[in-house]
C-alpha cells in the first residue's frame, strides 16, 4: 500500500464516524478497582443522557470503578433519547459488575436484550432511578414479567405531586439513617414531583417523599387532598432496598429511588445516596461520606419531553469536556 492511502486509511479508521458508540470511563486508583459499572440511560424527559454520565465520572475518577455509559442512539450516531428500540453495545453488559439504569419504555430486540437478562440473572446489583420502574414495555417485558413491580418493587403508578410545579424534598424515614447506605446522605432535594409508590413489605424504606408547594428547596410542604388522603399523609416512599431472587436463582441487591432526573442529581444527598448503592450492592465497605463532587462542569436541563441536545454523540460527553450545547432552561420558579 502506497504512503498516502495508509495515512488516509488510518485518519478514517480514527475519524468520529468510527466513535464507540458508547463511553468507557477508565478509572483512577480507588477502592472500585477491578469492578465494572454499566449505566444505561435511555428516556425521552428526564434527560438521563446527560446524568449518568456525569454519575459515571464521579464514581470512575473518585472512587476507582471502571464505568461504561449505555445510549439510545439515531442512525446517524447521535444520542436520540426518543428511538425506544435502541440501547448501544448491548455487549458491555456481558462484564458488568453492577449496573445503574435510568430507561423508560424501552422495546430493546430480543438479541439486545439478551445481554441485559444474563447480567441480572448473574445475579448483579442493580441501582433503578426514576422511569426505571417503567423501564422496558413490550416484549421486552416477557423475561420478568414487569421489570419494575418484580424487580425493583413497584411500576408506574402516577404522578402523586403536582408534576412541572411541585418539587420533592427528601424526608429520611426513622431508623434508616443508621443504615451504611444512608452515610452523608443529607438535604435530598430535586425539581421532579413525587411518584405515587406502594412497594411491597419486603423493602427497606430510606426516603420519603415530601410535595413541597413550588420548585424551590424552600417552598412550603404541600397542603391539598389526593386520593381521599393528604397529599403528605403519608408520604409515598421514594427511595428503598431489597433483595431480588431471579429466574437463575441468583439474588440481585436492588436499590431504587423514584427520584434522578438530571437536575434531581444537582443534589449533593441523591449523588451521594446512588454512589453509595454501588458500594452497598457489591458488597464493599460503603465511605462514610463520599466524595461526590462533579468532575466536569455540569449544567442539567430541566425535564421536558424532547429536550434533549441535539446532535450530541456520546465522545461529547468524555473526561474534560463539559456538555454541548445550552440546557433546556428551568422555569422561572425554580431559578
Amino acid at each position: 500500500m502506497k504512503l498516502t492511502h495508509l495515512i488516509a486509511a488510518t485518519a478514517l479508521c480514527t475519524s468520529p464516524l468510527f466513535a464507540d458508540p458508547h463511553i468507557t470511563y477508565a478509572p483512577k486508583e480507588g477502592p472500585g478497582k477491578g469492578k465494572h459499572v454499566v449505566f444505561i440511560s435511555g428516556d425521552e424527559e428526564y434527560r438521563s443522557e446527560e446524568s449518568l454520565p456525569m454519575l459515571a465520572k464521579i464514581l470512575s475518577q473518585k472512587h476507582g470503578f471502571k464505568c461504561t455509559v449505555l445510549f439510545s442512539l439515531a442512525a446517524d450516531g447521535t444520542i436520540d433519547p426518543n428511538n425506544q428500540k435502541s440501547i448501544s453495545s448491548p455487549e458491555q453488559l456481558d462484564s458488568a459488575d453492577a449496573i445503574v439504569i435510568l430507561t423508560r419504555f424501552r422495546q430493546w430486540p430480543e438479541a439486545d436484550l439478551k445481554h441485559f437478562v444474563d447480567a441480572v440473572n448473574r445475579g448483579i446489583p442493580i441501582i433503578g432511578l426514576r422511569t426505571a420502574t417503567h423501564a422496558l414495555s413490550g416484549d421486552a417485558q416477557k423475561p420478568f414479567g414487569d421489570f419494575g413491580k418484580t424487580v425493583l418493587g413497584e411500576n408506574w403508578v402516577s404522578h402523586w405531586g403536582k408534576h412541572m410545579s411541585e418539587a420533592t424534598k427528601g424526608i429520611i424515614e426513622p431508623g434508616s439513617e443508621k443504615e451504611p447506605i444512608m452515610n452523608g446522605v443529607t438535604d435530598v432535594f430535586g425539581l421532579t414531583d413525587v411518584y405515587e409508590a406502594h412497594p411491597p413489605a419486603d423493602v427497606k424504606i430510606l426516603l420519603r417523599g415530601q410535595s413541597l408547594a413550588g420548585l424551590k428547596p424552600n417552598s412550603p410542604p404541600a397542603d391539598y387532598e389526593k386520593n381521599g388522603q393528604g397529599i403528605n399523609n403519608p408520604m409515598m416512599p421514594i427511595a428503598w432496598t431489597r433483595t431480588f431472587t431471579n429466574k437463575a436463582g441468583k439474588t440481585n441487591k436492588i436499590l431504587c429511588t423514584t427520584m434522578g432526573d438530571a437536575t434531581d442529581l444537582e443534589s449533593e444527598g441523591l449523588r451521594r445516596l446512588i454512589v453509595n448503592g454501588v458500594y452497598q450492592g457489591l458488597g464493599m465497605t460503603v465511605p462514610a461520606k463520599a466524595d461526590v463532587a462533579y468532575v466536569d462542569p455540569y449544567e442539567p436541563s430541566f425535564y421536558a419531553g424532547g429536550g434533549f441536545r441535539k446532535g450530541m454523540k456520546p465522545e461529547d460527553l468524555a473526561l474534560g469536556k463539559a456538555m454541548p450545547g445550552k440546557p433546556h432552561p428551568k422555569p422561572e420558579g425554580a431559578r
